[in-house]
């Protein structure tokens, strides 16, 4: 039974029901425990990309998924050995996660498919927001997506790397920060990263309108899973705060920073940058889906 059928008789299948509640148990778990690099953190992170892939797969087709893919994890391995080794455009840092895995070059082999996994999602709930096609259609979404998207997605860094480089020392920024032990270069690089393989992706897909799309019942439900997913990803910082972590750490620059401070600053710009976003995409669905 395709989805625009399930949509019309108003009921849910067995195995729908099964992956809504697949999806609910894995979104708690990542609000619960995402937020510490702990080796199930590192399997959820995981999960979360190959939810990314299969994904794109159902949305785009398996071959442009694939190449969507290789768009990101080759310019995202460049930019970031670029970085590590040279500090542009990133600042200078190394990792610490991922030490006992392979290398692409000096970067963890798992950095440029969690590029991926966030990165597919942060696109899907771009193109929401502008209202476009599963590709774009037209020379401004071949332009304002790309740019779009690159914010979406560096919504998600701004959030998560003050507490993953300072209190959890995932990567390390070698003269720390001004956002919490962050330097602002930081930001830059990750606008400019992002917006390369997005700008890749558009290209790439524009060349390709001619390839199927989802229903429009099942495109929704993608992009609705696509922003639960992201949304996921910001709302685990909850869990800390909530917590209420106490005591100070130090940035590799020797400055001190109050964990609670930081946390309650995470949460804060959680909720005026990836919760707003989110929250505009499921209202621009809820109102191409009144208009129709």
């Amino acid at each position: 039974m395709t989805t625009q059928e399930t949509a019309s008789r108003g009921s849910l299948s067995p195995a729908e029901m099964a992956f809504g509640v697949l999806l609910a148990i894995y979104l708690a778990l990542v609000i619960g425990f995402a937020w510490n690099p702990t080796p199930l953190a590192q399997g959820l992170a995981a999960i979360g990309i190959l939810a990314a892939c299969v994904h794109a797969a159902l949305f785009y087709g398996g071959r442009d998924a694939l190449a969507l893919f290789a768009i990101c994890v080759v310019i995202t391995f460049a930019m970031e050995n670029m970085g590590s080794l040279t500090g542009f455009p990133f600042g200078h840092y190394h990792f610490e996660v991922g030490a006992d895995l392979p290398h692409v070059g000096v970067i963890p082999v798992i950095v440029g498919p969690l590029w991926f996994g966030m990165g597919y999602f942060s696109w899907i709930l771009a193109g929401t927001l502008l209202g476009a096609p599963a590709r774009p259609d037209n020379k401004f979404e071949l332009l304002a997506w790309p740019i779009v998207a690159a914010f979406v997605m560096t919504q998600w860094d701004v959030v998560m790397d003050p507490p993953l480089a300072t209190i959890s020392k995932a990567w390390i920024w070698h003269d720390g920060g001004v956002h919490f032990g962050v330097p602002l270069s930081n930001y830059g690089g990750w606008l400019l990263t992002s917006w390369l393989f997005y700008q890749g992706f558009a290209l790439y897909l524009s060349g390709r309108r001619h390839v199927g799309a989802p229903s429009a019942a099942g495109g929704k439900v993608l992009r609705l899973i696509a922003i639960a997913l992201y949304l996921g990803s910001g709302l685990t910082h909850l869990t800390p705060w909530l917590i209420g972590q106490s005591g100070e750490v130090t940035d590799a620059a020797g400055h001190l920073w109050r964990i609670s401070d930081l946390r309650a600053a995470t949460v804060v710009t959680m909720l005026f940058t990836m919760f707003f976003a989110s929250v505009l995409a499921v209202l621009r669905l809820a109102a191409d889906m009144t208009s129709r």
